[in-house]
């Protein structure tokens, strides 16, 4: 039996509340909290920000004020973030293109997003919609893969702007499925569209929730969703790499960051509120609403996702000598 003497059982005893306080999980400054969109209003970005910020302001009792700082493909607000104090004062919603395509793509960025922000958690996933004019002779990807082998070079994609989402997403086609299609770039998926629908041009990716109506209203043809799994807004339209070029995955995805040095109890208690929010039926309703799926997964999970898709950008920006100045 080990003996402790009196005095050493009351000292320990004294410590015990210092003790306590230091374990005591670090918590959020007692004021609003921003949660910093890179887009202006309106967008989708935006929506999914505003439509899950009260569900995390009532877990972590405090206020959550959207902020939007647009410019640059969501850049500015990534790298005003990456500065910021690591206090919990400042989250951010970031898509895929102003962490991992953009860092795929440029050769030199203000900020790393392996190193100067913390992956808390993933929110949602929005396919894009791989769509062609109604008159052009494919009612299928594999037809319009095989139409374009057929005719290299003579057909022509649009995109909403070079480097963007829509951009990758249609070289990710060309590269997986080893076809020669001219790209197009428009200044926004509104005049691409317009002009696919004019016959102007002869395919195009465009978001689920912009391009689906006008599918839906014949004014163009729907071939697949660039999503690994079928969204719950078109159960009905397969996804690109089971309708005829297996592995082919360019979605969306969107994720909650807070600054690099944030402390872990910080994390985990911003991914707790994160997660319990996107997990109610009411959030995957309105997030279907948007073309949108809600996404789960540990720090860890997300972490392991943001590496994965830089590493595949990156690749094909390579190997497709892709690149934004």
């Amino acid at each position: 039996m080990i003996k402790v003497s009196r005095r050493a059982a009351l000292a320990g005893l004294s410590a015990l509340p210092l003790a306590s306080a230091r374990a005591q999980p670090a918590d959020f400054p007692d004021r609003p909290l921003r949660l910093v969109v890179g887009f202006p209003p309106g967008g989708p970005n935006d929506l999914l920000a505003r439509i899950f910020a009260p569900g995390i302001s009532e877990r972590l009792k405090r206020p959550v004020v959207v902020e939007n700082r647009a410019g640059a493909n969501g850049e500015i607000a990534a790298a005003s973030v990456a500065k910021a104090a690591p206090d919990g004062s400042v989250i951010m919603l970031a898509s895929n293109g102003s962490t991992t395509v953009a860092a795929a793509l440029r050769p030199t960025m203000p900020y790393d997003v392996r190193t100067d922000f913390i992956a808390v958690a993933p929110v949602g996933i929005n396919p894009m919609l791989l769509v062609v004019r109604n008159d052009l002779p494919a009612n299928s990807v594999a037809e319009l893969l095989a139409l374009a082998r057929a005719r290299p070079g003579k057909l022509n994609g649009a995109s909403a702007g070079a480097g963007g989402a829509t951009h990758l997403a249609l070289e990710l086609f060309k590269a997986l499925g080893k076809v020669d299609i001219v790209h197009v770039p428009y200044k926004g998926g509104g005049p691409a569209m317009a002009d696919l629908m004019a016959g102007l041009v002869d395919l195009y990716f465009g978001g689920l929730s912009t391009a689906l109506p006008h599918a839906r209203a014949g004014k163009m043809r729907a071939l697949g969703q660039t999503s690994t799994a079928r969204s719950v807004a078109a159960p009905d339209i397969p996804t690109i790499a089971e309708a005829g070029l297996p592995g082919y995955e360019a979605a969306i995805s969107y994720g909650i960051f807070l600054p690099a040095g944030a402390p872990a109890a910080l994390v985990d208690r911003l991914h707790a509120a994160v997660d319990a929010t996107i997990r109610s039926p009411e959030i995957a309703r309105k997030f279907a609403e948007l073309g949108a799926d809600p996404q789960y997964g540990t720090p860890a999970d997300f972490k392991r996702y943001v590496a994965d898709d830089l590493a595949k950008w990156a690749r094909l920006a390579k190997e497709a000598g892709l690149k934004v100045e």
